[in-house]
């Protein structure tokens, strides 16, 4: 087939337009075949590049990723790595190489095979592939090619298609044009490219995927090789040049977006942007984010490492990651989210264990029960409705009729302990004193808080919202718990730090901002010191075994009937981060499953790793009152109470035991 069509292309070319070194015929003359526009060269669509908060780049926004550059500006040998491989007559032939593919109908005639389209028709194919379809093998695309070719170069100087070449070539994966390829590849404009370097991008455009620096990159240093040998043999190159060029290693840059597993985040970019009405896929934008690559890399790493150790665990019996079938994506996912308390910026965010298996980003979009990390929403509620910490709640079986049913929690130990503290129901995470508490409290009043601290989904007014029931974003529970770590007033989720357009005047940009408070500073404080046993001394212990004791940190574990949903909310100096672990399609994960020995530890590990942790001491607010008690009696500690005895308690103005209270009689 082949052969056959380079025999009819030799005439043609030949009798297309002028032979090899005759002078252009006019520029009026009539076309033997309809080219349409195929022969203009268009400037091609440029990405937005996206940059984390200290101007790391970290990826780009676009169908396809480039950024164009000058000729000019690049160094002779990086386009003469692509002459001496793609075209070696570029300079002596008017755009169809006829040489040369009379050379090829030899070789093909003598068992070898090799094609004849020269820089400019490869253009031509990739700049109009609506026009000129190169996956098209019959003798009229052939035709429709040369002729464009032809009518390009008559048009534009060698300069200016090399350049549009350059800028215009796949290189793989999702990167276009020199640029580009140079900065993902080799982590440096393409400017700063070695010889080799750039031989080894010259080696690609017959096989992108093929010589892949990266994941073939001894294929690739093959075929380096031999462009430097061409090199040398056209002149462009010295045999000294050649030797040292091609003692150069294969060294890539890392790969930055599967590193940060980042393409979850540029998704939430886009998305933002493109409802602001800002083309951000082919406007060429400077886009700064609240990303932070440390931050992200130790979420990746420990949400990555914490799922494979659930998938260790006796009774887990569902397919792993590691063994999936292709195309299957029935294995267990995660999300994680981390957002600065004060400004909301999200330095983190992972919507999935794998973006190249699913792109669903479940950090944003999914809806999934919250479990008992709902819990701390009621006992804020309760604080807010004047009861203490030290109140003595029933940890005992009830039943609630509602609906025409009835509801009888059970606790995830199958135990009830009877007569309890608040403090101590919410450490243990005991169900029954929650359900009895969302039936004191009123469902109204309940959900009226979680939406004033930022959930917008709709709660159910049923007894099992009480336990987390109703669906919620991971986002939006990370983001209303900063609730409490502002001391009442939750902040949205803020991803753009700002825009700026090609010639860097900013556009856009995301303002902090903060919601109405929706409650007292003393109750958001005491409530999260209450989060703060659940991480000592209750179901979250796993966090404080990963994060130094200097650290202070708070937060809630949750778990979902039948142990499909798992997760951990926590909150350290300066940021709230969520984990969620389950599967698309809820089932359990393991008839143990739990978010504080699941979910609690990826926390754990994610802020361990960071190492962008700094103590604080959570001073309480001028309104709570700090008492000294008597562990046994609850009542305030006397001179002859023992060390062991003696416990701190906080109290929100009201509650305080009596001997406290300002208008306390003597």
């Amino acid at each position: 087939m082949r052969l056959r069509l380079l025999l009819a292309l030799l005439p043609a070319a030949a009798g297309l337009g002028r032979a090899q070194g005759v002078p252009s015929p006019a520029p009026q003359a009539a076309q033997p075949v309809a080219i349409g526009e195929a022969w203009r060269i268009v400037r091609p669509t440029q990405s937005s590049q996206v940059f984390a908060r200290e101007g790391t780049l970290i990826g780009e926004i676009g169908r396809e990723w480039r950024t164009s550059v000058s000729l000019a500006a690049l160094p002779p040998y990086v386009a003469q790595a692509f002459i001496a491989v793609e075209d070696h007559r570029f300079y002596q032939h008017d755009g169809v190489d006829v040489v040369g593919i009379a050379a090829a109908v030899k070789d093909n005639l003598l068992g070898a095979s090799r094609g004849a389209s020269t820089i400019t028709q490869q253009l031509v194919g990739n700049m109009h592939p609506t026009i000129i379809d190169r996956s098209d093998r019959s003798l009229g695309r052939k035709l429709r090619e040369q002729a464009a070719a032809r009518e390009m170069e008559r048009r534009y100087s060698k300069a200016q298609i090399l350049e549009a070449y350059l800028n215009q070539i796949h290189f793989g994966r999702q990167y276009y044009g020199i640029e580009t390829a140079a900065r993902y590849y080799f982590g440096k404009s393409a400017a700063r490219l070695t010889i080799a370097e750039a031989a080894s991008l010259a080696a690609m455009p017959k096989g992108p995927a093929l010589f892949d620096p990266i994941t073939h990159p001894e294929r690739n240093r093959d075929r380096r090789n031999t462009v430097l040998a061409l090199m040398r043999d056209q002149g462009y190159l010295t045999a000294a040049q050649v030797r040292a060029a091609r003692a150069e290693p294969v060294r890539t840059a890392p790969d930055v977006t599967t590193d940060l597993q980042v393409r979850y985040y540029l998704d939430v970019v886009r998305v933002r942007l493109e409802r602001a009405n800002i083309p951000v896929g082919n406007g060429g934008y400077r886009i700064t984010t609240s990303l932070d690559p440390a931050l992200q890399r130790s979420a990746v790493a420990a949400l990555r490492d914490g799922l494979r150790t659930v998938e260790l665990q006796r009774g887990y019996r569902h397919t792993t990651f590691a063994e999936r079938p292709k195309g299957s994506t029935d294995f267990l996912q995660g999300a994680v989210v981390a957002m600065e308390s004060a400004t909301g910026d999200v330095r983190a965010l992972v919507g999935g264990r794998d973006y190249q298996t699913s792109a669903f980003n479940r950090a944003v979009n999914a809806t999934r029960q919250p479990g008992s990390s709902f819990k701390p929403i009621i006992y804020a509620r309760a604080l807010m409705d004047s009861v203490p910490p030290t109140a003595i709640v029933s940890d005992a079986p009830i039943t609630v009729r509602y609906d025409r049913t009835t509801y009888s929690p059970q606790n995830a130990d199958g135990t009830f302990l009877g007569d309890i503290t608040l403090r101590e129901a919410l450490a243990q995470s005991r169900n029954p004193v929650a359900v009895r508490l969302w039936e004191q409290l009123g469902a109204d009043s309940i959900v009226a808080l979680a939406q004033r601290m930022g959930i917008d989904a709709p709660i159910a007014k049923f007894p099992s919202s009480a336990l987390g029931a109703s669906a919620v974003r991971p986002i939006d529970l990370v983001a209303s718990f900063t609730a409490f770590a502002n001391l009442g007033a939750s902040v949205e989720p803020r991803i753009v730090l700002r825009v700026d357009d090609p010639s860097g005047r900013q556009i856009h940009s995301e303002p902090v901002v903060m919601n109405a408070p929706a409650m007292d500073s003393a109750v958001a404080w005491v409530t999260r010191d209450l989060m703060r046993d659940v991480v000592e001394t209750g179901t979250g212990t796993a966090v404080r075994r990963a994060i130094p004791a200097t650290i202070p940190v708070a937060g809630k574990t949750g778990t979902t009937d039948a142990n499909t949903d798992v997760w951990f909310i926590g909150i350290v100096p300066h940021l709230v981060a969520g984990v969620w672990i389950g599967f698309d399609r809820p089932k359990t994960i393991t008839p143990l499953a739990a978010g504080g020995t699941f979910a609690a530890p990826i926390f754990g590990q994610m802020l361990a790793r960071w190492g962008g942790l700094t103590p604080d001491a959570w001073d309480p607010p001028s309104t709570v009152i700090t008492a000294e008690l008597d562990r046994a009696t609850g009542k305030l500690s006397e001179p002859e109470t023992p060390a062991e005895r003696r416990v701190v308690e906080h109290f929100v103005p009201g509650t305080e035991p009596a001997p406290l209270r300002v208008d306390a009689v003597d």
